[in-house]
């Protein structure tokens, strides 16, 4: 279906005329001066019908280029099934051990973490999804959406050290609860990537997992981090334990606390471990909704006044050259 997007602006196609007739009133107010009554006026090519009716139908269209035409498509349902996820991903300094390997090489934990949990958002189709960030604080970076393209995007633009450098795990799931409040049939569930324990904000997590236990909101955890690693000494090759701070129990109190589950991701494959648990989850109905794609036509009478506007110029110039012969 054809249709415009500002249909008022159309109120506009007689001002050309009112402009016209109020030109007309005026045009025998003229000045006389003493003296030069005598001289012969220049003469003043006026335009003819044909070329008032070009104008006019310029200014037509440029209106209608301004009033934004668009073709709008049938109808398009929208899931009316889904789950609502918070995802809640740590950006502290250790975030930047090169412990895990991706596709055969050796990356830090957060370049895995945008890897695999990207590709997790774009498979949540019908969910709603949103992206909290958090170090020294947490900050919400996308509130909950179906806009899975968005949410994907903030997360791969995101940076270690944008927030701070240590980890406020209470705060993230104190501000996942917070989103939360103001939906009514949800799943609530908040998915919680850490490779650290809590040292910096103002709620302790215990505390924070009791308050979304209350208010039904599920902690999915997921501890991320090698439990092995090879490094280079001064007498030769160590083997260490990159994961030591990871606070794994408290992790996985949180977990039992909201009736979720703990993950350990040690490597890729059991990072996506997630998605099958989460695909389990029974989805919640919501109302049906349903948008009509559209498409702006808007250059079509655009291009048509600009070709009228090169005639008009090119014709004014053939009039002129003749006048001048």
């Amino acid at each position: 279906m054809l249709t415009l997007a500002w249909p008022w602006l159309l109120m506009l196609l007689p001002l050309p005329l009112l402009i016209k007739n109020n030109a007309s009133r005026d045009s025998d107010a003229r000045l006389h001066l003493p003296g030069v009554a005598g001289l012969a006026r220049p003469k003043l090519q006026r335009t003819s019908a044909a070329g008032r009716k070009t104008l006019l139908l310029l200014w037509a269209l440029l209106l209608l280029a301004l009033s934004r035409p668009q073709w709008l498509g049938d109808p398009i349902e929208l899931p009316s099934k889904g789950r609502d996820l918070m995802l809640a991903v740590d950006l502290s300094g250790s975030m930047q051990i090169e412990d895990m390997v991706l596709n055969g090489a050796t990356v830090d934990r957060f370049t895995l973490i945008q890897q695999v949990v990207s590709d997790f958002i774009e498979r949540r189709k019908g969910d709603r999804l949103g992206l909290i960030l958090f170090a020294d604080h947490a900050y919400l970076q996308a509130p909950l959406t179906q806009d899975r393209r968005s949410v994907a995007q903030y997360l791969r633009e995101a940076q270690i050290g944008l927030v701070g450098k240590q980890t406020a795990i209470g705060e993230a799931i104190a501000l996942a609860v917070k989103r939360f409040d103001s939906l009514e049939d949800s799943n609530r569930i908040l998915v919680l990537l850490t490779d650290g324990s809590n040292n910096a904000g103002d709620m302790a997590p215990d505390q924070a997992a009791a308050i979304a236990a209350e208010r039904k909101v599920k902690i999915y955890s997921i501890g991320v981090g090698a439990e092995a690693m090879e490094r280079r000494t001064l007498f030769g090759r160590e083997r260490v334990n990159p994961s030591m701070d990871l606070d794994e129990a408290q992790l996985q109190s949180l977990a039992n606390t909201t009736g979720g589950k703990y993950f350990r991701a040690r490597n890729t494959e059991e990072l996506e471990q997630i998605y099958q648990a989460i695909d389990e989850l029974e989805p919640v109905s919501r109302d049906q909704q349903s948008f009509r794609p559209s498409a702006d036509l808007f250059y079509l009478p655009l291009s048509l006044a600009l070709l009228l506007s090169l005639w008009l110029a090119l014709r004014g110039r053939h009039r002129f050259a003749e006048a001048q012969s």
